[in-house]
């Protein structure tokens, strides 16, 4: 998620448009190394608790002893409550500090974590997801922030970019994490060990993070206030309906290999394996582009790479014979992602105005309000196959371009 969003939603190209006079002197800017990598590390294991359970589908559907698709709300019911709890630590954020809140969530993660590897069946399942996705929420509306006000200015873009290309590589690690430890030691092992790696993210970041630099908001319901003002906006809200699409499409063509995937690959563990990994040289490529991709404006970097991924979406329907090939159609559209997630956030940013943690709070409850519709878009247009899922998932991708093209037409 100084000043505000701006700080967050200046584009990298003039740095120096982030610095405000709240901010820190330079001898206080939080080291951008350790700061980057520890945000980086463990945004992947909070935010991957959302796709954790996409190649987990199978086995726990046997466990529950209820059908595959009905495994899609195991997703969807951690997505929602994910959304939602956005609406609130953005502001938290904003009142407490985001290294307060950033600690809390994580010690409240870990616990909850390991509570979903003890659930007998479907109902219990849902329930104790859906209170992981509460606490895990706290999480990247503070990073945004924390990265506001705590990384010196010529510095944002970059952690920025790491941050949102590792929320992006966890939807690929946790998948890729949670199918080996599946193979190992049954599904619920994957939450298992998740739990301490949490917890120790937890301990680092007593060590690393700073406290609050800044104002924060007189009180939380202060904070709370400029959500309608923000919900207004025209601009905002075209752009918040284009986050949307950003993880919807990606969720449900992650979700159509689960569920509907070729038929030359869905059967075959290995391959499946393979195809997760395939998008993450495109998630490490980007960060190191940035300084590059910061050249082109926001109102053109962000609808030409959501265009991107629409074109990778639609080839993605006559590619789904091949390993090779399908895995080298999803490393473009996971680039088209990785590139559209941190303009979205400069876009937002630099609309939002003063109120930096609910601007950005609203971003991520917008992202994952449509990841948590995915699921269940591949799950209602199975029957049509992997091929039927495709198109829908490139149209999704290409409104998001005209949104957000809409929505910075006039901007310089």
């Amino acid at each position: 998620m100084s000043s505000p969003a701006s700080t967050i939603g200046a584009d990298s190209a003039s740095p120096a448009a982030a610095a405000t006079s709240a901010a820190p002197t330079e001898p206080d800017w939080s080291p951008t190394g350790p700061t980057t990598a520890l945000l980086t590390g463990a945004g992947i294991l909070v935010v991957g608790q959302m796709y954790i359970v996409l190649p987990l589908f199978g086995p726990m559907s046997h466990s529950f002893g209820a059908s595959a698709g009905s495994m899609t709300w195991m997703a969807t019911g951690f997505g929602l409550a994910y959304a939602a709890g956005f609406l609130f630590s953005g502001p938290l954020s904003d009142r407490y500090g985001p290294r307060q809140v950033i600690l809390v969530g994580l010690l409240a993660t870990t616990l909850t974590t390991a509570l979903v590897a003890t659930a007998p069946n479907l109902a219990t399942g849902l329930a104790l997801r859906a209170l992981q996705g509460v606490t895990a929420s706290s999480f990247a509306p503070a990073a945004f922030s924390y990265i506001a006000t705590r990384v010196a200015p010529e510095r944002r873009a970059v952690a920025l970019s790491c941050v949102t290309s590792g929320f992006l590589a966890a939807a690929v690690l946790m998948q890729v994490g949670a199918q080996s430890m599946n193979t190992l030691a049954g599904w619920r092992s994957a939450f298992l060990v998740c739990a301490p790696l949490l917890a120790l993210a937890a301990l680092c970041t007593t060590k690393a993070l700073k406290p609050a630099a800044g104002n924060r908001a007189a009180s939380v319901s202060a904070a709370f206030a400029a959500m309608p003002k923000l919900l207004a906006n025209p601009r905002l809200l075209c752009l918040y309906a284009a986050t949307a699409t950003l993880l919807g499409g990606f969720v449900a063509l992650y979700t159509a290999v689960s569920l509907a995937g070729p038929a030359a690959i869905v059967g075959d563990p290995a391959a499946l394996l393979g195809l997760r990994a395939s998008a993450l040289p495109a998630m490490i490529a980007v960060p190191l582009g940035t300084s590059a991709l910061s050249r082109i404006p926001t109102r053109l970097r962000l609808p030409a790479a959501l265009l991107l991924a629409a074109l990778a979406a639609l080839t993605a329907s006559v590619t789904g014979h091949s390993v090779l090939a399908l895995g080298s159609v999803l490393l473009v559209l996971v680039a088209g992602i990785a590139i559209a997630a941190p303009a979205l956030v400069a876009a937002i940013g630099a609309e939002g105005g003063p109120a930096r943690g609910a601007a950005v709070a609203l971003y991520a409850c917008a992202m994952f309000i449509g990841a948590s519709l995915g699921p269940q878009l591949a799950n209602a247009l199975a029957h049509r196959g992997f091929s039927g899922i495709t198109p829908v998932v490139a149209a999704t991708f290409a409104g998001g371009a005209l949104l957000s093209g809409l929505a910075l037409r006039d901007r310089k």
